[in-house]
């Protein structure tokens, strides 16, 4: 949906920084798509709220509840117009945390950050903060606690039980960074249905890059070439702390009582209304032409079948898909036991509206391409509640600072590179929940690979129990021998997540609908399964973005969500990126580069190099001599032309 400016051309609330070439022109009244910043807060002048108009959001995660936060905000709804439907009971979706010191906390997943989530950040400068006093935001609060405590981790790699492997290198051949290369050049619409393991090489697959890639952002080797791509872009200018995670932020505690205890908070004071317990499973529509216009809401509630009427002016925003639905659950003596089928969820999931859409119309997608084979989209985490043990010991000798201190820990997860499941854990600033007792520590653990025999255990992790994977992770660490010692101390609770990575699954263009599909009047759909320009998923800034799109189409709004930060066009990034890549030895022609913008003005958009600067210009004509040929005629020509511009610069500055 696009409204007609006073220029007659649609006005385009989704932004695409790909679509075409920009510049400043007088057709051009609007900041270029990817840029955000001060200019982009603006709040459109509203004619008045719409007599008679309620707003049902399906799904109280955090695409739901942002849903409702931009429709007060920059839509000028009443809060009290405004309903989310959750079949859960309690709000938040994916973004839980949950348990006691007694019983065992439990996080099905945690939140790796960067500074650039440009949505997460605009909606949270604006929502009190969990504990600074009045008028404080939780961006405030993040701020305060990362701005004081560097991340970064200094065991990112182990193997061989309790060795940390070096990873200060990406560890790629020449052939692996032009495979990368070539990934970022190639088009979008190229890579449909393409798995990664389709792409690279076996090499690759075995690379510190690819270790540190796969268990940061949880890829898998058979899913979507096209995703990976994507997150190259958004991540690109993270490639320098990609290693040591010093790239990243974390929240001070667990993703529910960091961002959705105060979001929640900040709706109901509004008079948002959230109804548990209730199953939306279908959407009835009357259909005119090319038009669909949702007229009810079919649910189950509190076990009975019900049915929501819309009136005429009412909107409807819809999670598609679910990434922790049908969750089994375990504990140390139980090792979790999936309901869900292999290639079909079943119509009681959260899957079911999907379902139901997709049968209506090819616009709404192919749930199916990415529920259909849980075996490709599983993986299963554990948090652990320890008391002192051995393994909070093993922790201490890993980690940035002391566990109890409050400050970074392991700065993120550890990866063991020879574990049959690619196991990690990790351990977040401490405490990881407000009520958490201060002898009591909290960590997560998750692996990949679900089909494997652990190493030590042999049986693959989904068939374990918790004690079972504590003496797979003791073994990796190399305290095995002290199982006993450890399991006396510490709580397990399991998580095995069927879909948690199933919008990774290799796709085309299609199966996933767009954020409001064609010809649809009054539905907005959001979360991980719809189609955004260029950004990414599995992560809380892009499932905002699709509910921010949702509310300013629908409501009409004149303003625009900016595509994704433009940090990959900055050729400082291009340049680091190419440093890194090159295992943080010079890219070819870096050093003719120095050589051309020393002592310019544009001398420190490059990384320093490695050598003194005695020994440069032998560096440089080595350079040259391996890019032209030694005693190659031309070498020498270079090296004038580049002193004679260097010189003529130097004249123009004094």
């Amino acid at each position: 949906m696009t409204e007609p400016t006073d220029s007659g051309k649609p006005f385009e609330v989704e932004n695409d920084a790909t679509a075409a070439y920009w510049h400043n022109s007088p057709a051009n009244t609007m900041p270029p798509p990817d840029m955000m910043g001060a200019y982009m807060r603006n709040r459109p002048v509203l004619p008045g709220p719409v007599p008679g108009r309620k707003a049902w959001i399906i799904g109280g995660g955090i695409a739901g509840l942002a849903a409702a936060f931009y429709m007060i905000r920059d839509g000028g709804m009443a809060g009290e117009d405004i309903t989310i439907l959750d079949a859960l009971d309690i709000a938040g979706g994916s973004l839980d945390g949950a348990g006691n010191a007694e019983e065992g906390y439990i996080i099905r997943g945690g939140r790796e950050m960067n500074w650039n989530y440009d949505n997460l950040w605009d909606m949270f400068q604006d929502v009190q903060a969990l504990e600074l006093p009045e008028g404080y935001s939780v961006l405030d609060e993040y701020r305060l606690v990362n701005d004081n405590d560097s991340n970064y981790s200094k065991s990112r790699l182990m193997h061989k039980r309790g060795q940390i492997r070096d990873f200060s290198t990406l560890g790629l051949s020449k052939s692996h960074q032009w495979d990368l290369i070539r990934l970022m050049l190639k088009r979008k619409e190229d890579l449909d249905d393409i798995s990664i393991e389709q792409y690279f090489s076996a090499s690759f697959l075995e690379t510190n890059f690819w270790y540190l890639w796969r268990s940061m952002f949880a890829f898998e080797n058979w899913q979507s070439l096209l995703e990976m791509k994507l997150y190259m872009h958004r991540f690109l200018d993270a490639f320098d702390g990609l290693a040591d995670m010093s790239a990243l932020v974390f929240p001070k505690y667990n993703q529910y009582d960091s961002f959705v205890r105060p979001l929640v908070d900040h709706l109901r004071a509004r008079g948002v209304k959230v109804q548990f317990d209730t199953h939306a499973y279908d959407l009835d529509m009357a259909v005119e032409g090319e038009s669909r216009t949702v007229t009810a809401i079919r649910a189950r509630s509190g076990g009975a079948e019900t049915t929501i009427p819309l009136g005429p002016k009412d909107v409807v925003f819809a999670l598609t898909g679910s990434m922790t639905e049908g969750t089994a659950y375990g504990d140390m003596d139980h090792a979790p036991v999936l309901e869900r089928g292999k290639h079909d969820p079943g119509d009681q999931s959260d899957w079911a509206l999907w379902k139901n859409l997709a049968k209506k119309s090819p616009i709404f997608g192919k749930p199916e391409k990415f529920y259909g084979d849980v075996d490709g989209s599983m993986w299963e985490s554990v948090t652990l509640t320890c008391k002192p043990s051995p393994l909070v010991e093993k922790l201490k000798e890993l980690s940035v600072n002391d566990p109890y201190s409050g400050k970074t820990v392991t700065g993120g997860i550890i990866t063991f590179t020879d574990s049959n499941w690619v196991l990690s854990f990790t351990c977040n600033r401490q405490p990881h929940f407000p009520n958490q007792p201060a002898d009591v520590l909290v960590l997560w653990v998750y692996a990949l690979l679900m089909d494997k025999e652990g190493n030590h255990v042999k049986k693959p992790m989904p068939a374990c129990n918790g004690r079972e994977i504590l003496a797979e992770l003791c073994y990796h660490l190399g305290i095995e021998d002290r199982l006993d010692d450890v399991a006396a101390n510490t709580k397990a609770r399991l998580a095995l997540m069927p879909y948690i990575t199933a919008m990774f699954m290799p796709r085309a263009a299609g199966d996933r609908p767009h954020v409001v599909p064609a010809g649809c009047t009054n539905l907005g759909l959001m979360g991980q399964f719809v189609e955004t320009s260029n950004d990414i998923i599995f992560t809380m800034d892009s499932s905002i973005r699709t509910a921010r799109i949702a509310v300013y189409k629908l409501l009409g709004l004149r303003k625009q969500v900016p595509d994704i930060s433009p940090t990959q066009y900055d050729i400082r990034n291009l340049l680091k990126a190419a440093r890194v890549l090159n295992n943080n030895e010079p890219f070819p022609g870096e050093r003719l580069l120095h050589r051309l913008l020393d002592k310019t003005y544009f001398a420190h958009i490059l990384p320093p190099l490695p050598e003194p600067a005695s020994s440069r210009l032998q560096s440089v004509e080595n350079e040259l001599s391996g890019l032209l040929g030694k005693g190659n005629q031309a070498m020498g020509t270079v090296l004038g032309w580049l002193d004679r511009i260097r010189g003529s610069l130097a004249e123009r500055k004094s």
